[in-house]
């Protein structure tokens, strides 16, 4: 069987941050903030060309600092200036770009971690030391993964390492997808069987509700540190929520795909920019984390050596997967094709097309006609996810 790689990154709080960490965060700071201006002065988004041009002076100007971070720093501002010139392309950035986090990047030279231990040694000015951390969340789930870079991450709740872990996992061959339609408020499965099964996330509800909620701070709070720390507050809220959330629903969609081998996802990369909605939709676009979701349904996939390909989402809600002949509202989020007549909801068309299409890819002979559908009036079951306790499984 085909093999692919699986990174994940788990993060582990330090028990103590010495005081030698803060002047590391603020030389590492000034010396990326060097590099950066070094790029954007001479067009440079090279890593190679910028440690080529950069690594002797920097090397005189902090002799006493580990060679390897000025390696990473090359590679943080060579990031950094990419991300600047993209975003400046699309009228998003103005001035010169800066780096103000506090943030070190981290090769296999800099830091040993020892998760059995709870200990992780740096690499210092002043030599190596070793600090204690509190085990994070499902850590032992990495036992005998490969350990990859890391960064080093200073917030007012403390210091952080957020290490990259790597596995080879086995991919088998799909005997049939799973399609897997996702909306802001659904996600709707076409099952090889004929069955359509519809999973009721709220996920719109959750957003708009901590948006209006931040709004209103926004509003009677007046800026300073009070409305800051409430906003950070409200905002991590949501982010745990959905987090739990897209744990679950990635749960139920691998769980229904291992007995046929592969999943349909769309390719939404460039929806933001193709969609032009009104100011409220929009907002609601640029708020849906599907990125974040096809991210967790695909390293779970693979886990359990599940396929997981991505498909042309252009049409997929427009032409009939019958007879391929195009389809017009019919009520309320039911389509109708004017060609055969046929009739379901929006979601039951788009998840059916997915998997059409993902077949078609893999190289499937698709019969003129799809099976027939189980559930009645073009209608999914619905599959309530409250009902789940498994998490992060």
């Amino acid at each position: 069987m085909p093999s692919e790689t699986i990174k994940l990154t788990a993060k582990f709080k330090l028990k103590e941050t010495p005081k030698g960490l803060d002047y590391l965060f603020s030389v590492y700071r000034e010396i990326v903030n060097f590099l950066i201006s070094y790029t954007h002065e001479n067009n440079i988004t090279s890593f190679y060309r910028l440690k080529k041009e950069t690594y002797k002076s920097l090397r005189e100007g902090y002799p006493e600092l580990p060679s390897h971070y000025i390696y990473t720093a090359c590679q943080m501002a060579t990031a950094v200036y990419k991300s600047y010139r993209k975003r400046k392309r699309k009228g998003k950035a103005n001035g010169k770009p800066v780096f103000k986090k506090g943030v070190i990047m981290l090769d296999d030279h800099l830091f040993k971690l020892n998760l059995e231990k709870g200990v992780v040694k740096f690499s210092t000015p002043n030599g190596r030391i070793a600090l204690e951390f509190y085990p994070a969340k499902y850590y032992k789930k990495f036992k005998g993964w490969k350990v990859g870079q890391a960064w080093l991450v200073k917030t007012p709740k403390g210091v952080f390492i957020n290490v990259v872990f790597s596995k080879e996992v086995e991919i088998r061959e799909p005997k049939a997808f799973v399609g897997v339609d996702l909306n802001e408020n659904n996600v709707t499965l076409a099952l090889p069987n004929g069955e359509f099964v519809q999973i009721i996330t709220h996920e719109r509800e959750i957003r708009t509700g901590y948006f209006v909620k931040r709004r209103k701070i926004q509003k009677k709070i007046r800026a300073g540190k009070k409305r800051e720390e409430l906003l950070q507050k409200y905002g991590e809220r949501e982010r745990n929520r959905l987090n739990d959330l897209y744990h679950k629903i990635a749960n139920v969609i691998v769980e229904f795909a291992k007995r046929y081998g592969g999943i349909a996802l769309e390719d939404l990369t460039e929806i933001r920019e193709s969609i032009r909605y009104s100011a409220e939709m929009n907002g609601r676009l640029h708020r849906w984390s599907f990125h974040k979701l096809q991210s967790i349904i695909k390293y779970k996939a693979k886990l359990k050596s599940v396929r997981v390909v991505f498909v042309n989402p252009a049409f997929t809600s427009s032409l009939c997967p019958i007879c391929g002949g195009k389809l017009s509202p019919n009520g309320h989020r039911v389509l109708k094709c004017s060609n055969c007549g046929f009739e379901a909801d929006r979601d039951v068309v788009g998840s059916w097309n997915i998997r059409l299409k993902a077949l078609k890819m893999w190289g499937v002979t698709v019969p003129p006609e799809s099976p027939p559908m189980k559930t009645g009036g073009g209608k999914p079951t619905h599959y309530k996810i409250n009902t789940l306790h498994t998490i992060n499984g």
